[in-house]
């Protein structure tokens, strides 16, 4: 696939308008017309808490018709991009760099994959440069200024982060935080945000209905009563293995065999930890 080049005047106009536009920028892939663009950024040390709000909202946003907008990065950016993705979305990537030397490199595969599934890598740097540390503050207003709104999850209170959300600031664009437990360092930046008046984000629902989106409706339901009990406490927010097992009161063996079962059949997934959530 060929890097293409799109001068100043051909930019998105999303891009156009925004302080600083970048004077061009290079493309893999196709940018998708026509759709609403939602940034999702947050700490490259998620907690499990982080990473299962991430795919929740981001896979809410695909199932709507949004693209999902991150830059790639470790953390909360690559779950949102491979979330997006998984419900069958269209998403967008922003590099500090060349397109020709994907950053992180751990993430080819899935940069690749953006690719396939007809999203784009975008970059304001031409082929050959390196991720220097400017590049990426300067990246930042591209992750923002691509979408109407951007939204924080979980957020240090001195992060990169942070910075992406002052540029959506500076550009008119609306925040969004998810707000977290007050004794995590990982929250301290979104609580602080939301004291200073960033919409708070109290689900996934509120969040599409404040943007004006309407969720497709998916029914998720177990093939036996214990997992339809186990799916019900996933929903009520019982999250670990050993407090679900006390509740549905059957043997370990049965139990972690059910727990198998639902994960091989996409009606779970595991947080690490031994914590799970729905699907």
């Amino acid at each position: 696939m060929k890097i293409e080049k799109i001068k100043k005047a051909d930019l998105p106009d999303q891009l156009q308008n925004i302080p600083s536009p970048p004077k061009e920028i290079f493309l893999l892939g196709k940018i998708p017309g026509s759709r609403p663009f939602i940034t999702i950024v947050g700490s490259r040390k998620p907690t499990a808490y982080g990473r299962e709000i991430t795919e929740l909202i981001a896979r809410d946003l695909a199932q709507t018709g949004a693209v999902v907008v991150s830059g790639l990065a470790l953390g909360i950016d690559s779950i949102a991009h491979k979330a997006c993705l998984d419900a069958g979305g269209q998403t967008v990537a922003v590099l500090p760099c060349g397109l020709d030397n994907i950053y992180p490199a751990t993430h080819r595969n899935l940069a690749l994959e953006i690719l396939e599934k007809d999203g784009a890598l975008i970059s304001e740097y031409p082929a050959g440069t390196p991720a220097l540390k400017q590049h990426f503050i300067a990246r930042n207003r591209l992750v923002s200024g691509l979408s109407q709104a951007t939204i924080i999850i979980e957020a240090a209170q001195k992060s990169g982060t942070l910075i992406t959300a002052g540029f959506a600031l500076e550009q008119n664009r609306d925040v969004y935080a998810v707000p977290g437990n007050i004794t995590s360092p990982n929250s301290a930046g979104t609580n602080e945000m939301i004291n200073q008046g960033a919409s708070i984000i109290t689900s996934s629902q509120q969040l599409l209905d404040s943007l004006g989106f309407a969720k497709e409706k998916r029914s998720v339901s177990g093939e036996t009563p214990i997992e339809n009990l186990i799916l019900d406490l996933l929903e009520q927010g019982v999250r670990d293995g050993d407090e679900l097992q006390a509740q549905v009161k059957i043997g370990t063996a049965e139990f972690n065999q059910t727990l198998t079962m639902m994960e091989i059949t996409g009606k779970i997934k595991p947080l690490g930890g031994n914590q799970w959530t729905r699907n």
